[in-house]
């Protein structure tokens, strides 16, 4: 599928509707595909787009010909996300304002990091999205290096591969497998019209008892099968 094929059939679609909202989605349908405590580091930005994969490991453990994110960066297409396995590390920093101003001449959707980044000012001027658990001002080199990139990586407790669809924003970061991107969705949608609904009744009066037991809220994401 290309970039422009992926825009025209999701990316309207989603971005339309928080993680929370495919969050859901995904436990109704039994994906375990949600993490928590990566969020924006600057504004309430958020990333929507297909996964370059890049995973870190610790200096010397293995050899690298480029800079970290370098590769991944130059093959992603527009609209992209450069996801980051650095095992949720909070004292290197794995991205920084080069990889951003390089990802923004690619188009690049964000960068989304089980880790730390840096120079979170300057990528907020540069208008780029960066997630991750957290900030540092040191640097990655003579630290840790690229270990593989466009492979099967961890980010949290779940499996993210090359492809799958990653949205994140304020409360957090979903990884949806591809080829259950429309399942997920027609879920999704269904949830945030529902809630939609029950916002309404409660802003028409009705009491939170009332609209508790019109829409069956607690049992909403049990499956109907």
């Amino acid at each position: 599928m290309t970039s422009e094929e992926f825009d025209r059939l999701y990316r309207g679609r989603l971005e339309k509707l928080a993680t929370s909202n495919l969050s859901d989605a995904m436990d109704k349908l039994g994906i375990a595909a949600a993490v928590i405590g990566i969020v924006p580091q600057w504004g309430k930005t958020k990333v929507i787009g297909r996964a370059i994969t890049i995973r870190m490991i610790a200096a010397g453990a293995a050899q690298s010909k480029a800079h970290l994110g370098v590769d991944a960066i130059f093959s992603a297409s527009p609209g992209d996300v450069i996801v980051i396995d650095n095992r949720g590390d909070l004292n290197n920093n794995c991205w920084g304002e080069i990889l951003s101003m390089g990802a923004l001449q690619k188009k690049i959707s964000g960068v989304v990091v089980d880790g730390a980044v840096r120079d979170v000012d300057t990528c907020e001027e540069f208008g780029f999205p960066v997630h991750a658990r957290g900030t540092v001002p040191i640097t990655a080199r003579g630290r840790i290096v690229q270990e593989a990139w466009n492979i099967p990586i961890r980010v949290g407790n779940i499996s993210v591969l090359p492809g799958d669809v990653i949205v994140a924003d304020v409360n957090g970061l979903v990884a949806i497998p591809a080829a259950k991107i429309n399942t997920v969705l027609d879920e999704a949608d269904a949830i945030a019209m529902k809630e939609l609904a029950m916002v309404e009744a409660l802003r028409s009066g009705q009491s939170i008892i009332e609209v508790d037991q019109q829409f069956n809220y607690e049992q909403m994401l049990k499956s109907e099968t």
